[in-house]
């Protein structure tokens, strides 16, 4: 397992060209500490686990690792199904001017035809995510102030990664002293 930035892992799975809908995801608070635990997972990719903080308001840091190869048996009841409340995508900005223009066509023509007919709201997202071109997004369980119990589960399964990557992170914030209060 080799930990990398947290933004490195986005941009390999914005690089990958599987299938962008089979994504799942889970996340939540760190058990311990400042910050957020994300895992998510591809049956054909594998599974991620992201640990990062707001360094402050427009700077979010953090490490990561790819933890396993698949999707399996195991795993496969930890991240949620398709009938999860929550969504997440990623999405890399165009490249240009012209790319902007050609995914805002795009978005404004789907919006359109979503106004002019009944939609549900899982339709209208995968439409939408589908326009923007976004190479990853499916279901999520998030906890803004806590965590999901698939995040322990999670973590408990992954045990070696959990310890390797909360020491990266904790020395992520010890060099940023975020974890100073103000006087």
């Amino acid at each position: 397992m080799r930990v990398r930035d947290w933004d490195d892992i986005l941009a390999d799975v914005a690089s990958d060209s599987t299938d962008p809908d089979g994504w799942r995801a889970v996340a939540g608070s760190r058990r311990e500490g400042l910050g957020e635990d994300l895992y998510f997972g591809h049956p054909g990719v594998g599974v991620y686990h992201l640990k990062t903080y707001a360094k402050n308001p427009r700077d979010l840091r953090g490490v990561g690792a790819k933890i396993a190869r698949s999707v399996d048996d195991e795993l496969d009841p930890l991240l949620p199904s398709e009938e999860s409340a929550g969504r997440f995508a990623v999405r890399s900005p165009p490249e240009d001017e012209s790319e902007a223009e050609d995914v805002a066509t795009r978005l404004r023509e789907t919006l359109k035809v979503h106004a002019e007919a009944p939609t549900s709201p899982d339709h209208l997202f995968e439409d939408v995510m589908e326009a923007i071109d976004s190479p990853a997004f499916g279901p999520m369980d998030y906890e803004f102030d806590g965590r999901p119990d698939e995040l322990d589960e999670l973590s408990d399964t992954f045990e070696e990664a959990e310890e390797l990557l909360s020491s990266e992170l904790e020395d992520l914030i010890d060099d940023d002293d975020v974890d100073r209060g103000f006087h």
